[in-house]
């Protein structure tokens, strides 16, 4: 009979976020796979958890996890723990569930910290509807790929979170302000620490921030989406550089008929069906 592997998360700052439950599933598992074992024996040495360990990470994932899956198979009990928070949410273990759903093994969660949904409640921003993209492409890793996320975030309605690390936050900040303009942002670092800080400012005036001071500890960015009155007023300007028959063909493009696609560019250009079939079929 297979044994389960059970996803546990971990505090992301303050010990006290650590669940009950969590400490007995560490303490009764038969393995637990974390992100750096070196970090984790401290917080396992706090509560008294003496459970072996096994390096899962980044570098590792793929063959680790077929290794891991092969012990669960034979009814081994797995843990998998993060450095800090929930495990696969911008992290490896997306790979060991699917590798473990796949093979038919049961996969629980058991729920905790998470920086991400942290930072929304505190953001002060919609939380209603949210997209999390984790940390963007470096420009050193891969400059095309984060500059096509930076355009798809530009036309985001939704609140966006991000993470960043200090010493990328400079230039992070300054991409968002160029991609998405002047967006008003909540930055939160030392998320559930001693030194917690939450700055609701703006892109423009976070930029000038860290030209006077250099960024320390790891952030999340939480940043405003684009209002549908915006998006409105740009695709109305878009528009006025089509003449009505590339409007009406455009629509017909997307597969409307004539009479419909007649309708929408009327709707969009603000006058009526009857001025743009006049107009197409020289009706005066």
């Amino acid at each position: 009979m297979a044994g389960t592997l059970y996803l546990c998360a971990t505090p992301i700052g303050n010990l006290g976020d650590m669940t009950t439950r969590v400490v007995e599933t560490l303490k009764a598992v038969d393995l637990i796979a974390a992100e750096d074992t070196r970090n984790s024996i401290k917080l396992l040495n706090h509560f008294e958890i003496h459970t072996p360990m096994t390096a899962y990470h980044e570098f590792n994932k793929v063959d680790k996890a077929r290794e891991l899956v092969a012990k669960l198979l034979v009814g081994m009990n797995v843990a998998l723990i993060t450095d800090a928070g929930t495990p696969a949410i911008s992290d490896p273990g997306e790979v060991l569930v699917q590798q473990c759903q796949e093979a038919g093994v049961t996969v629980t969660s058991l729920p905790g910290a998470a920086a991400c949904i942290t930072a929304l409640t505190l953001s002060g921003l919609s939380t209603r509807r949210f997209c999390f993209e984790g940390f963007l492409p470096t420009e050193k890793a891969d400059k095309k790929e984060r500059r096509e996320l930076l355009r798809e975030l530009s036309q985001e309605s939704r609140t966006m979170i991000l993470y960043e690390a200090p010493h990328h936050l400079k230039a992070t900040l300054k991409d968002l302000f160029e991609a998405l303009g002047d967006r008003r942002i909540t930055l939160c670092r030392e998320l559930t620490k001693k030194f917690e800080t939450i700055l609701p400012t703006t892109l423009s005036a976070a930029l000038s921030l860290y030209e006077q001071e250099e960024p320390r500890g790891e952030y999340v960015l939480v940043i405003e989406g684009k209002s549908r009155e915006e998006k409105r007023l740009e695709e109305q300007a878009s528009y006025e550089t089509l003449s009505i028959e590339e409007h009406v063909a455009r629509y017909e493009a997307q597969g409307h008929d004539h009479k419909e696609a007649m309708k929408l560019a009327a709707k969009d250009r603000g006058v009526t069906k009857r001025e743009i079939y006049a107009y197409l079929h020289g009706d005066n």
